[in-house]
């Protein structure tokens, strides 16, 4: 006796009426605008999670595969970074700065943005609003576009910070010296300022610092030369083979100069032929007065200064306005102008404004009055209200603030700053900046205050002192 056996239910079919698995993503039930509603939500976080599987899951393949990969692979390049970052720093930056990889992200960058606008748009096309409940379609398309305007939108943002920095660098650091080892465990650099635009033939470098950065820690020192220190002595060069001895002035009618530092650019530049003198200098982005500086500058701290960095007093403003003003603590009452008509004048008919004493936020004007106020001060007061300012802009020199005003910051560098520091060292330099940032910065003052006598300065009790606070004696144990 047979058993009948029961009915088997009906397979499903597809939309086209094939055999098929039901896939709610690929193949919904249109007419119900509840599984139409959810599904539009589904792929819309899909895309913004994970962009590209929307379409793999629910619409062309190819398409989501491309954006996957794409996707996949940014995020792969964000760990690696993360990674070596943490364990890589340095080499990392070096990289990170060259013109080749800011111009690959800045092409990549633009890419992706557009990558994303093409699946978000064909993630709402996938949706079928249509289909959806009315109260919901409005929302599910704000939520794809907000979605596309901040991912995409800050891929654009990045391509262009990206084309900015390549753009600054390179005119920054677009000539540059060759790359060099660090001297004694530290990197020294000289930081000039001058005032330029009209005039430059004549003009003179009104600060003149030397920064020194341990190549290790990061910790820097700053050493202050008194613009008019006078008849100092010169590192082996060319300038020495003029003056085997000390530097002198000389007096003539058409072109003199006196025995100070400061007036190593005019000598050099205007009363002799200083491209025969340094024939490399421009070649590697300095200049025969830099050069003859640096020189003077061995000399007389007897450490090897291979760099320089220029910084343009006119521009200087600009800088301090772009990273949002400087906080400084002001210890005596100061005039802001050009000085007085003739000697005895009180400063109250000349003074075009005061900078009072206290605690203040200063602007670009105020603080650039601040670091050049000199008449009712001495040189050496102000050299330290210059060293100051310098700390105050370092402070300010956040990640966070560079990069929320990174646009200002670039375009006020690039008319403040010439150097000849090569490209290849930045990422090496901006790591020990990054360690610089956790310690105190250290100041020498070559002035009477730091025991030096103005007009007969013992050079070599600076270059021993300068070697003591550079490689301070270790104390042996004790027993």
């Amino acid at each position: 006796m047979s058993v009948a056996s029961p009915p088997r239910s009906a397979p499903a079919r597809g939309a086209a009426g094939s055999l098929a698995p039901q896939r709610p993503l690929r193949r919904p039930d249109s007419s119900s605008p509840e599984v139409m509603t959810r599904r539009a939500w589904w792929l819309v976080a899909l895309n913004l999670l994970l962009p590209g599987s929307a379409q793999v899951l629910a619409g062309n393949r190819r398409l989501g595969r491309i954006g996957l990969v794409s996707t996949l692979a940014l995020w792969g390049v964000a760990v690696v970074g993360l990674v070596l970052w943490l364990v890589w720093r340095a080499p990392l930056l070096t990289v990170a700065t060259s013109s080749l990889a800011l111009l690959a992200a800045q092409v990549l960058l633009i890419a992706y943005a557009v990558l994303w606008a093409v699946l978000t748009f064909d993630t709402l096309r996938l949706a079928r609003l249509v289909k959806a409940r009315r109260g919901a379609r409005l929302p599910i398309a704000i939520v794809a576009i907000a979605g596309l305007v901040l991912s995409g939108g800050g891929a654009v943002y990045a391509s262009q910070l990206a084309g900015v920095s390549r753009d600054t660098l390179g005119s920054i650091f677009g000539l540059g010296g060759p790359s060099v080892p660090p001297s004694d465990g530290y990197y020294n650099i000289l930081l000039l300022g001058a005032d330029s635009g009209e005039g430059r033939d004549s003009m003179r470098f009104d600060s003149i610092s030397v920064v020194s950065v341990n190549a290790d820690s990061g910790a820097v020192t700053i050493t202050g030369i008194p613009r008019d220190m006078p008849e100092f002595p010169f590192a082996p060069g060319p300038m020495q083979e003029l003056y085997p001895d000390v530097h002198e002035g000389h007096v003539d009618e058409e072109c003199g100069w006196s025995s100070g530092i400061n007036q190593l650019r005019t000598e050099v530049e205007v009363c002799r032929d200083g491209d025969a003198l340094y024939p490399d200098a421009a070649a590697n982005g300095s200049s025969p007065g830099v050069e003859a500086t640096k020189d003077a500058a061995e000399g007389i701290l007897g450490i090897e200064i291979p760099y320089y960095v220029f910084i343009d007093m006119q521009g200087f403003a600009a800088l301090i306005d772009a990273l949002g003003g400087v906080d400084i603590t002001v210890e005596e009452r100061l005039p802001m102008g050009g000085g007085p008509t003739y000697d005895g004048e009180p400063a109250e008919d000349w003074a075009i404004g005061w900078i009072e004493p206290g605690a203040q936020h200063m602007n670009g004007d105020t603080a650039q009055w601040y670091a050049r106020s000199r008449y009712t001060t001495s040189d050496f007061d102000r050299m330290k209200r210059q060293r100051q300012l310098q700390e105050a802009i370092l402070a300010q020199f956040t990640p966070s603030n560079v990069l929320t005003r990174f646009n200002e910051v670039a375009a006020a560098g690039t008319a403040l700053v010439e150097t000849d520091i090569p490209q290849s060292m930045l990422g090496y330099f901006v790591d020990l900046g990054l360690k610089a940032k956790e310690q105190p910065v250290s100041t020498i003052e070559l002035t009477p205050e730091g025991g030096i006598d103005e007009f007969d300065p013992d050079y070599a009790y600076i270059r021993e002192l300068i070697q003591t606070t550079l490689h301070p004696p270790t104390a042996e144990p004790e027993g």
